[in-house]
């Protein structure tokens, strides 16, 4: 892996815009998921703010990405209690998941794909799914060690 991880700007589900490399000096986990209120995406985010969160070392940010508009991620946020950014990657559509391989095309829409980015800005680890296969929380709790 090692390879600088692709600068982006997206807002998030409050239309505050987030830059990547405005978060230089933490460690970065870059979640994608293909949907919002799809049943595998609920479970694993659901994962990610009960089980991951509540572990992470204080250098730590996590940011979630789909093709979902940011109105789509406000309603979900308020209804599922996400605090964590949910950013938008609507327009240009997917343009971000593209620049980290994980859009898919065909079906318009992010794999699950997450990354890990250090301080510097330098993909260290990285685990990419298949769209209908969870991801699991313990390996990026042991990514992080």
């Amino acid at each position: 892996m090692n390879r600088m991880a692709p600068d982006f700007e997206l807002p998030d589900q409050h239309g505050t815009p987030v830059r990547l490399s405005s978060l230089r000096g933490r460690r970065v986990l870059l979640i994608f998921y293909p949907l919002a209120f799809s049943g595998v995406c609920r479970s694993e985010l659901g994962q990610v703010r009960d089980e991951l969160i509540p572990r992470l070392p204080a250098d730590v940010q996590v940011l979630s990405v789909s093709v979902d508009s940011m109105f789509t991620h406000r309603a979900w946020a308020e209804q599922e209690g996400y605090e964590f950014p949910l950013l938008s990657d609507f327009w240009p559509h997917g343009q971000v998941a593209e620049a980290y391989g994980v859009f898919d095309e065909t079906k318009g829409l992010a794999k699950r794909g997450t990354f890990l980015i250090d301080g510097e800005g330098v993909i260290r680890w990285s685990v990419v799914n298949p769209i209908s296969s969870a991801r699991d929380v313990a390996d990026y709790l042991k990514a992080l060690s």
